[in-house]
This record gives C-alpha cells, sequence and structure tokens, in this order.
C-alpha cells in the first residue's frame, strides 16, 4: 500500500451507467451492479401507492423510525438521504476536516465530492499483490476523516469490520461505504448498527438490491451530533414521497427476508461466474478473490480491446481504468443469474479468440 495525495488521470465521474446509455441501451447489462429484474411488482405497487400523497409535503419521520429500528438505533443517529450520493455530498460540505483520506480502489463519488468541496484529498492505494485488503497501519495517522467501502467496488473485497474499526480514532471522522452490504449473506463484517466506534458513520443505500436507481433512496448512520450536522446542510425535503414509501418498505420484515434471500442467490451466482471465468486464465485473465460482492473485477490483456469486442457481441461490462489504484488492464463484471452469465462467458471466449 502507499499514500499518495489525489491527482488527475482518473475520471472520477466516470460511472457504470455511462456504458449503457446511448448506443450501449440493447446491450445486456454487466455494468451497472443493480440487481437484475428489480424494483419487485410488490414493491412497485407500494410506491405507486403513496403518488396519491403528492400534494402534500413528503414526512420522513415514519421511514425514518422504521430505518432506526432496523439497524436497533434510535432516530437520531438516522438521517435519510437521496442515494449513498447526496450523503458523500453532504459529508464533504458539512464536516470541517484537515486532511481527509480516501482508501482505493473505491467508488469514486467520496472523493469527487471531497475535491468539489474544496479539499485536498490524499489516497491510500491498496495493492492487487495483498489482494487489494486493507493494512490499517498503512492509513496516516493525522487523517481526520477516512473514507473505505465494504464491501469494495470495484474490487469486491470484504474487509473485516475488527480491521476497519482499527482505523477509528478521537478526532477521526470514519466512513463506512456499505451500499453493497445486503448482497453479502448474513452481512457479516457489517458496522451499521455500531455505537462503539468512536466517529463511526455508515453509509446504506436501497439502490442497489432493490432496483431503485432512479428514485434515489439512501440513509446515514451515525452519532446523534454527526447526523445534525448532516441534516443542516440538506436542503428542505430532500427525500420524495415516494422514495419515503420505498425506505419504509424496504426495511421492512418481508422485505429484509427477501434481501437475504437475495443475498444467497447472489452468491452462488457469483460462485458460478467465477468458477468459469478461471477457465480463462490461459488468455491472463485473472479474477480478484474471494469475491463477496454482486460484481466481480478482472484483469486481463487488452482489456479495452475485449471490452469493445463485447460490445459488439451484446454485452456491457465497466471499464476498470476509472478507478484510482486501477489502470487499463482491469475490468468489473456484475453478477447476473445463469443463463445470462453463460451467455457473457460465451461471448467472452470469442473476443478473447477462443473459438
Amino acid at each position: 500500500m502507499r499514500t499518495e495525495p489525489a491527482g488527475g488521470g482518473h475520471d472520477l465521474r466516470h460511472h457504470g451507467d455511462a456504458e449503457v446509455r446511448d448506443d450501449g441501451s440493447e446491450l445486456v447489462d454487466l455494468a451497472v451492479n443493480v440487481r437484475a429484474d428489480t424494483p419487485p411488482p410488490w414493491l412497485r405497487e407500494h410506491i405507486a401507492a403513496s403518488l396519491s400523497g403528492l400534494a402534500a409535503y413528503p414526512d420522513g419521520r415514519a421511514a425514518r423510525a422504521a430505518v432506526a429500528a432496523r439497524h436497533g438505533l434510535p432516530v437520531e443517529r438516522v438521517l435519510l438521504t437521496a442515494g449513498a450520493a447526496e450523503a458523500f455530498v453532504l459529508l464533504a460540505r458539512a464536516l470541517k476536516v484537515c486532511r481527509p483520506v480516501v482508501v482505493h480502489p473505491q467508488f469514486t463519488e467520496p472523493e469527487a465530492a471531497l475535491r468539489d468541496a474544496g479539499h485536498s484529498v490524499d489516497r491510500v492505494l491498496l495493492r492487487e499483490a495483498d489482494g487489494f485488503r486493507l493494512d490499517p497501519a498503512a492509513v496516516p495517522e493525522d487523517a481526520d476523516l477516512v473514507m473505505i467501502g465494504n464491501p469494495t467496488n470495484p474490487t469486491s473485497v470484504l474487509h473485516p469490520a475488527a480491521g476497519i474499526a482499527r482505523l477509528a480514532r478521537p478526532g477521526r471522522t470514519l466512513v463506512v461505504d456499505e451500499a453493497f452490504m445486503d448482497a453479502v449473506p448474513g452481512e457479516r463484517e457489517a458496522l451499521a448498527g455500531r455505537t462503539d466506534v468512536p466517529g463511526l458513520v455508515v453509509l446504506r443505500s436501497l439502490t442497489k438490491t432493490w432496483g431503485l436507481a432512479g428514485l434515489r433512496i439512501g440513509y446515514v448512520l451515525a452519532a446523534p451530533e454527526t447526523i445534525a450536522e448532516l441534516e443542516g446542510a440538506q436542503p428542505l425535503w430532500p427525500v420524495s414521497t415516494p422514495a419515503l414509501a420505498a425506505a419504509e418498505a424496504c426495511v421492512a420484515t418481508r422485505a429484509l427476508a427477501e434481501t437475504a434471500h437475495a443475498a444467497h442467490r447472489i452468491a452462488a451466482d457469483r460462485s458460478h461466474l467465477v468458477a468459469a471465468l478461471r477457465g480463462f486464465s490461459g488468455h491472463g485473465l485473472r479474477v480478484v478473490e474471494p469475491a463477496a460482492g454482486p460484481f466481480v473485477l478482472v484483469r486481463l490483456p487488452h482489456a479495452a480491446t475485449v471490452r469493445r469486442r463485447l460490445r459488439d457481441l451484446g454485452y456491457a461490462v465497466r471499464r476498470g481504468d476509472t478507478f484510482p489504484g486501477l489502470d487499463e488492464r482491469w475490468l468489473r463484471v456484475a453478477v447476473r443469474d445463469r443463463k445470462t452469465a453463460d451467455g457473457f462467458l460465451s461471448a467472452l471466449g470469442r473476443a478473447l479468440g477462443r473459438g
């Protein structure tokens, strides 16, 4: 691992949805990490029913209480946001920090938000040779804001909760992006709901598992004083009535059971994908393992050329070179059902010149 000041060379605002816009709209989507075939009909119907209340201003109290109950927390420790992306902006604008550090490779919006807010950002770059795993000692002692994803996008690495908790210090804010934690069976290594880690801020998103990227709903879990600071930076009524209805529904008992079932299905589909990808090792392809998220990161020679060939064959995957710590040799592939994965694997073989 090494620490370096943030600089140019990576398009921090490039995301997977860019792969399936415009001329990519007809491609089979393995670039975006939103769960396929979502939202389910019952959730669409629940959201649609909320439209009758659009004449009134949004009232987030019930949804906030539901999220708090889901994590066993008082409501003062919960803030609802327009997706996790808004939370990154609120953190960058509201918190008074001198040396923010972002652990990469990870989702790039945290750093982009910090830079937009005028902060000078340092990076801790995890190394492929270490399996992109965290060494808490690599984070500078004087960092007063540390941001890390778990499981991490794009590496799919699940860091031990104890290791992340070791990053906590008096006077430091420790932000853990758990946007994909509900795709991990049992949510092992989760820090959401913990109140014993000083300065801990956990971000959750409901857009990935439930297919609500267009609705924008997520939340922050933190100490009451941090929540108050972030809430003070929000505009009035930041979360719409339909998004509030979705939040309340997605943390209900029925939804949590469905989430748990989906997490096991994703794990099985990921195992199938990873096992097949290992079969391309003769072409220089390597999968980052063990993977824990609903996506996998692969390295292969001429990845940009392979990605273009895959597009010609009808499949979109996410380029990896926009993530700090990665380069043009990397691609991220979303986990899909076995039929979709098998079609992709066949196309990958053709893109690599196999048959």
